[in-house]
């Protein structure tokens, strides 16, 4: 049978809060990915993967190894992977693509599949506003900042990076109620429009970043897709031959 189902996940956040915590997030990922694999024709991991990453030349984080395998195995039967960089793991460079196979994307993916049109991105700096970060992360891809972070020593650096990931808000806190579903749909509904005239029309929107996993239709023909986060939520999106879900793997059933 023909493969021909389309998956998306974000914001796995492998390495934090805790060692043992990331071994435990790790093994459901590794489990969803073991249950999708017999009808997935691609997979799109779309950023944060990895609470903090960086690869030296000849140096990457260890640990991570049951994912990378799955994965492998996942390229090896034929299934595309694809890896958004996002704001915590910005410095992947080729690992991925000499080793799995997988297609690294540093912004933007627009795919057109199973009779649909879809726009694909982490989500960090999109819209109007927040200019600081978006001047942070123009300096933090840069060559020369990567040139210079590479200059540490891997016990150093990763070390100092691992240190400022467990500061960071992390995905912890669970962002449920009205309030922010309302302004989740005000800044999407605002987004929207400047996405359209740039790039036509989207049957979905599917974004990471925001840890939330929600649904909103934007109007009558797109609707808007945030695929939550793997430390509150084991949420992630399907399109089949008919429409796109938002669903929650449950590893016991």
């Amino acid at each position: 049978m023909e493969k021909q189902h389309y998956y998306f996940a974000s914001d796995f956040h492998l390495g934090a809060p805790t060692y043992q915590n990331s071994r435990e997030r790790e093994a459901k990922i590794v489990a969803w990915l073991d249950f999708i694999k017999a009808d997935a024709k691609a997979v799109f991991l779309l950023g944060d993967v990895f609470d903090f990453w960086f690869e030296y030349s000849t140096v990457i984080p260890k640990g991570y190894i049951r994912l990378q395998g799955k994965l492998a195995e996942l390229s090896d039967l034929g299934v595309k992977i694809y890896l958004f960089k996002g704001n915590h793991d910005m410095w992947v460079f080729d690992y991925f693509e000499k080793e799995l196979g997988a297609t690294v994307i540093s912004n933007e993916f627009i795919l057109e599949a199973n009779g649909k049109r879809l726009f694909l991105h982490h989500g960090d700096g999109l819209g109007a506003g927040d200019h600081a970060y978006k001047l942070l992360k123009v300096f933090f891809r840069s060559r020369f900042c990567q040139w210079l972070f590479a200059r540490l020593h891997p016990n150093l650096g990763i070390g100092i990076a691992n240190f400022w990931s467990k500061k960071s808000r992390l995905a912890g806190n669970k962002r449920e109620g009205k309030r922010f579903l309302e302004r989740e749909e005000e800044w999407v509904k605002a987004y929207s429009q400047t996405l359209f005239k740039e790039h036509g029309r989207f049957d979905y929107i599917i974004l990471g970043h925001r840890h939330y996993p929600v649904m909103i239709d934007i109007n009558e023909e797109t609707k808007y897709v945030n695929l939550g986060e793997w430390v509150n939520y084991t949420s992630y999106a399907k399109l089949d031959t008919e429409k796109l879900e938002l669903l929650h793997f449950e590893p016991n059933k």
